[in-house]
């Protein structure tokens, strides 16, 4: 096996520096920032988004709405920090529009290892302080940050004044780090909020929300309330937005899924917020690039292995996840849905499988290659089989593929499960 080089040697080398992946505090952060001289003080103006489900899809509709030329301008330049990558770490940095350079990344991740000077600090921790010492350092309109976990002790939430919040729906995930119950994990996600700083929240289950208000009305905190404040919905193959400013008549998101109507009302919502015109919620919806969240497959040796299938990729992998893929396929022309799935032993298998079972014709199972908490294949294919699904297990995804057109040379087939297959996926198909 060939040796990591360049910036994929030194992020080795930065995954050494503490012996637990994940380890929520904010306390090394503020060391290494202050080693920095408070990267994170010098940011344009930040745009900060938690939740469980939707960020990702949100950041990326936001992103596309503000870098669209608008009011005579040429659109602003947004930094954005996303997780986790997919095919390539320079995915999670994006500066005034363009991904991190190789030379820019090498050179980031060694000052900020030096200033480390060797203290345990954990791999995210580190590629944060980076990110926020690439941000202060070129010029931009705008920083839009993603939550990697939770909210409140996230290596993100050492921002004092963003310009706005969003809490994208909360649901159950990461337990062992967030809580047990659904109040809980709200009150992580609620733990980005700021003092006088507006929060967009997008569509939560009762009891979050409660969880929700009543740390903004502790903080003064104004809320803009999916349900209260502003309202999104479909009608006439059109999407239609309502907030105490008006009605907006849009295209449907580009994004596809019904589940993309919720995540673009919370980005139409922060973009009028910020004062933003039609043309740039016209922008956000219509020009958003997200990869792996129900991305179709259109050239590459997977799709050249099986031409006639329609070839689909998600990255979902806990039960919301499965409901939106379920609801996504639902209302697709009718076709059998072969499934090839992989996914991590730390998540909810039974909860993601069973609201796809009615829409999965049969499932390939597979371990996801190079990841050391990968569910073994044999055990994705029994939760399927308990969710109702026909399933088999596979060597891989190419292996699956192909048994799948020995089957239905004309088939519809989804790669999903894990966002750690999805890169794989894509950075093997090219």
């Amino acid at each position: 096996m060939s040796q990591p080089y360049g910036s994929d040697a030194i992020l080795e080398r930065l995954m050494t520096l503490h012996p637990k992946v994940i380890d929520l505090t904010l306390d090394r952060v503020h060391r290494l920032l202050a080693a920095l001289d408070h990267p994170e003080r010098r940011l344009p103006p930040v745009i900060h988004i938690a939740g469980t489900n939707g960020k990702g899809s949100t950041l990326a509709m936001i992103r596309a709405g503000l870098e669209a030329p608008s009011q005579g301008s040429a659109g602003d330049r947004v930094h954005a920090y996303t997780s986790p990558h997919l095919a390539r770490f320079h995915e999670r940095i994006r500066l005034a529009g363009e991904l991190i350079s190789e030379p820019a990344l090498m050179a980031l991740l060694d000052e900020c290892a030096v200033a480390n000077a060797g203290e345990g600090i954990t791999f995210f921790e580190i590629t944060t302080c980076a990110a926020f010492l690439a941000f202060a350092r070129t010029p931009a309109d705008w920083t839009l940050l993603e939550v990697g976990l939770g909210g409140r002790l996230d290596a993100t939430n050492v921002v004092d004044r963003p310009a706005l919040t969003i809490i994208t729906p909360v649901s159950i995930d990461h337990q062992q780090y967030l809580g047990e119950t659904l109040p809980e994990i709200a009150g992580e996600k609620a733990g980005i909020l700021k003092r006088g700083v507006p929060c967009v929240v997008g569509p939560q289950a009762p009891e979050g929300l409660g969880v929700i208000e009543a740390r903004a009305a502790r903080l003064g905190a104004p809320l803009l309330v999916h349900g209260q404040h502003w309202h999104v919905w479909e009608e006439r193959g059109r999407l239609v937005f309502q907030d105490e400013n008006g009605l907006m008549d849009l295209p449907l998101p580009n994004l596809p899924g019904p589940h993309q109507i919720q995540n673009a009302g919370a980005a139409l919502a922060a973009l009028r917020a910020l004062g933003r015109d039609e043309a740039a919620c016209e922008a956000a919806v219509t020009r958003a690039v997200w990869p792996a969240r129900m991305q179709r497959l259109r050239r590459g040796p997977l799709v050249e292995l099986a031409p006639q299938v329609e070839l689909w990729l998600d990255g979902g992998h806990n039960p919301a996840g499965g409901e939106a893929i379920a609801a996504t396929v639902a209302r697709m022309p009718a076709r059998p849905t072969h499934l090839i799935c992989g996914m991590l032993n730390t998540k909810d298998v039974r909860g993601y499988m069973r609201p796809l079972a009615p829409q999965a014709t049969r499932l390939h199972a597979v371990s996801i290659p190079g990841e050391k908490n990968t569910l073994p294949a044999e055990d994705t294919r029994d939760a399927a089989r308990d969710a109702g699904i026909p399933a088999e297990a596979a060597a891989s995804v190419a292996e699956a593929l192909r048994a799948i057109v020995a089957q239905d040379a004309e088939a519809r087939v989804l790669i999903c499960g894990s966002l750690y297959l999805a890169g794989q996926v894509l950075r093997e198909n090219g």
